[in-house]
């Protein structure tokens, strides 16, 4: 992916002014910060270490550092550390977690579902051809811009993999596909398989194979035991099957998704005007 961009300046905790939370997550938080409007996450080196996630902290800022032609990736302006913390500068996205809105709304209809796969499809793609897998797409790493476009935010659990051959399992139990859980070697399609599950819970308000106990939710994956109920709009439902699918070589390709008649039909998506970018150019490795 390339090492990343020259140093343009040194940043401190100081060149922003600190507006209020934004959210929490396992090792800091994220806070409004005026510098130009952004979200400023706040990341704690004692836990990070303490987790010895310093390598995943590495290869999240620069997966994310080198997706930044499309609308729907959340940006990474910048970083920068201190004695004790890491900070990332991210783009703001005001309107928030795209599950807040899902627990609001119980279930969202065709168009805004339509919309949110045609947005995720579309960024799919780019991240593909970037060799990078996602591995851990659903509702709470999603989050809304000022239009109410999706932006993916959260690399965490994503892979830059220019062989596409992975075997290691991660990402949530209720979107793990069955390769992962079997633990075959897997590609970038484990993405479509997240992208088939999450179009489900938009539509009915959970995610398919939810269950009460972990070995259920393995066996209906495993088995892709799917109920659809009378709610799911029929081109929906040919658009979700065609994603899970226990072969991967059976799946839906993300073109096809693209323009699937569903999705044509009902899509509303509009694109935003270009984000503000020029002024922060990132930096050199973080030294955790």
């Amino acid at each position: 992916m390339g090492p990343s961009t020259p140093i343009v300046r040194h940043y401190t905790i100081a060149d922003f002014e600190i507006r209020g939370p934004l959210g929490k997550g396992n090792f800091g938080n994220v806070y409004m910060a005026c510098h130009f409007i952004v979200a400023l996450k706040v990341l704690f080196k004692s836990q990070i270490e303490k987790e010895g996630l310093e390598y995943q902290l590495r290869r999240e800022i620069d997966i994310q550092a080198h997706l930044q032609r499309t609308h729907n990736i959340l940006h990474l302006y910048n970083y920068f550390h201190d004695a004790r913390r890491v900070y990332l500068i991210l783009e703001y996205a005001p309107r928030g977690e795209l599950y807040k809105e899902l627990q609001n709304s119980h279930a969202f209809d065709e168009p805004r579902t339509a919309t949110v796969m045609e947005e995720l499809a579309d960024a799919l793609t780019y991240c593909h051809e970037k060799k990078v897998i996602h591995r851990n797409m659903k509702p709470e790493k999603l989050l809304l811009g000022l239009m109410g476009e999706v932006k993916m935010a959260d690399f965490g659990w994503s892979v830059h993999t220019p062989f596409s051959r992975r075997k290691k399992m991660c990402g949530t139990l209720d979107y793990l596909p069955p390769e992962m859980i079997e633990g075959r070697i897997y590609n970038e399609k484990v993405d479509l398989w997240c992208l088939g599950v999450l179009c489900y819970e938009l539509l009915v308000g959970n995610p398919p194979f939810e269950s009460t106990s972990h070995s259920e939710t393995y066996r209906h994956i495993l088995k892709v035991d799917v109920r659809f109920p009378a709610s799911i709009p029929l081109r929906a439902w040919d658009l979700i099957s065609r994603l899970l699918r226990y072969q991967p070589s059976e799946q839906q390709p993300l073109a096809q998704v693209l323009k699937h008649p569903w999705v044509r039909a009902h899509s509303r998506r509009v694109l935003p005007p270009a984000a503000q970018m020029a002024s922060l150019a990132l930096s050199t490795p973080i030294l955790l």
